[in-house]
């Protein structure tokens, strides 16, 4: 039975969002890889910043055959490391992986004796590992892991489209590991200084704008409109607001679109408006957001912002379809800073507005899409100039 490579991606991405601890989720890329494309080994050599080495952490496959976990140990100097961590494959290989038969004829070739150089003592790594391919796995050009897959148990060659599947798939794994190592110091900087803690959540959600090319600056504008308006509403006690509002409220807003690192970049990045069925996708991202953050107990008021910042005043919003003052107030400020902020951004299939315009809408929809008190503070900023 032939292999939907595509919906595989799509629903390994969706369990790795949801996977805060870094080595499980290490372990299943890598029973996924020996399942699904059965291969005699797999394992992932992932980095040991504070070692600055490359470690196999996780390995899969028959006693005897699979390299034992932790055997593999390369520091920065490896041929291997090196290869990937200076981007000698950009010189000379544009696939960004090596296959190892291919890489022995490319060896027969006029090259530079640099290249033959490192090219060889890296595919004489492969040797040892017993390993067919390698596939690197970036986080902003920081390597962050190297996949290691040995022969297909069937004795053939990988096909291009599995090849295609593995390197998309060490893509979201970076995305995802870099995200599961996030959470964990988020998690350990909840029990300290508070500062700290935001420090770390901005660092989260720059991992989610660089997976979305369109909203550059977006996190940090709407959390700075969100703040102003949450700072008056607590100075007017027009709204029944708990304890720590404010401060629920500024991880809410830096995390508001975590969710969109589940949503594939072909849907973020797309020039053009979307599809029904891309758009439905698009809206999971809300749920998505607050099951991710769902672990943290300490964040339960702000996962309300997360999962609600979608809904309407008029209960035609989304995931619930909340209705009035029951939509969470913490949500409804997100909702009227992120809608200021996307129309007032250029977007491939549209300009932006400009302000004057931009309040026009935002007061049309008060009481419709957004929530009047909020509208009414959010103008009242703008008229003093502080948004």
């Amino acid at each position: 039975m032939a292999i939907d490579y595509k919906k595989e991606l799509e629903g390994a991405a969706r369990s790795m969002i949801l996977v805060h601890e870094p080595d499980t989720l290490i372990r299943m890329i890598v029973r996924m890889m020996v399942q699904k494309v059965r291969v005699l080994h797999a394992g992932i050599l992932l980095h040991d910043e504070q070692r600055h080495t490359y470690i196999l952490r996780v390995s899969r496959g028959p006693t005897g055959i699979r390299i034992p976990r932790e055997f593999a140990r390369m520091d920065y100097e490896n041929p291997l490391v090196r290869f990937f961590r200076e981007r000698k494959d950009k010189d000379f290989l544009n696939d960004g992986f090596i296959i190892y038969k291919e890489a022995k004829k490319f060896l027969k070739r006029t090259v530079t004796p640099e290249v033959k150089e490192i090219l060889k003592k890296a595919l004489y790594q492969m040797e040892i590992l017993e390993a067919v391919v390698c596939i690197p796995s970036y986080f902003r050009n920081q390597l962050l892991g190297i996949l290691i897959l040995g022969k297909k148990r069937n004795g053939r060659d990988f096909l291009r489209k599995e090849l295609d599947f593995f390197v998309a798939l060490a893509s979201d794994v970076a995305m995802a590991l870099r995200n599961a190592q996030l959470f964990k110091q988020l998690q350990y900087e909840l029990d300290k200084r508070q500062q700290l803690f935001i420090n770390t959540t901005i660092s989260l959600a720059a991992a989610i704008e660089a997976k979305d090319h369109y909203t550059r600056g977006h996190t940090e504008r709407v959390t700075n409109i969100c703040l102003e308006i949450g700072k008056r509403l607590l100075e007017t006690k027009d709204a029944h607001l708990e304890d720590k509002f404010l401060e629920n409220l500024h991880i809410a807003a830096l995390l508001h679109d975590i969710g969109k690192i589940g949503v594939p970049v072909t849907i973020l990045n797309k020039e053009g408006p979307l599809t029904p069925e891309e758009r439905q996708k698009m809206q999971l991202h809300s749920e998505v957001g607050a099951n991710i953050l769902q672990p943290i107990q300490e964040l339960e008021l702000a996962i309300q912002g997360v999962k609600y910042h979608h809904e309407r005043y008029d209960g035609k919003g989304y995931p619930e379809g909340l209705e009035g003052e029951k939509i969470p107030m913490i949500a409804a400020i997100i909702a009227v800073a992120d809608t200021y902020d996307a129309i007032t951004s250029d977007r491939p299939y549209r300009k932006a507005m400009k302000k004057d315009e931009a309040i026009s809408e935002i007061k049309r929809e008060s009481g419709q899409q957004l929530h009047p008190l909020v509208v009414s503070v959010f103008l009242q900023l703008y008229d003093e100039g502080k948004i």
